[in-house]
């Protein structure tokens, strides 16, 4: 192979790789569809805990409302393909304790680890609340 074919050959490979790598994230997968209502269940360090969230969704960016037994907090997390990110900080008697929620969900299930601060952490499992079914017509 000569000096000039060799250059070619190697123009062609790097504006190939170039293209290919351009072309990523065209390739990257859409962000799983999580808005709705889910119910929660914690392992964690106190035992087992069944908080729910109500999730809304726009495109990768996660907002919602948290409820669980201290009551309701704001939400705030990405969905990056299936793998699913929030946090969610939490009033307690013994002050705020930030909860890191980190998984992934198949489709109406989602699981994953929790960290409670410096308190430890636990696993979760979610289940999607199924929509309320419309009403019968009336006869």
């Amino acid at each position: 192979m000569n000096r000039a074919t060799s250059s070619t050959a190697k123009l062609a490979v790097l504006l190939l790789a170039t293209t290919i790598l351009a072309a990523a994230p065209a390739f990257a997968a859409d962000p799983a569809k999580v808005a709705g209502d889910w119910t929660l269940t914690i392992e964690g360090p106190n035992g087992t805990a069944t908080p729910s969230a109500s999730l809304k969704q726009d495109g990768e960016n996660l907002t919602g409302t948290y409820k669980g037994r201290f009551g309701e907090s704001p939400l705030k997390g990405t969905i990056k393909g299936n793998d699913i990110k929030f946090t969610v900080t939490i009033t307690t008697p013994n002050g705020d304790i930030q909860l890191e929620y980190s998984g992934t969900v198949d489709g109406d299930a989602m699981k994953g680890t929790v960290a409670f601060g410096s308190m430890g952490q636990g696993s979760f499992t979610g289940k999607r609340k199924a929509a309320d079914a419309p009403a019968p017509a009336p006869k």
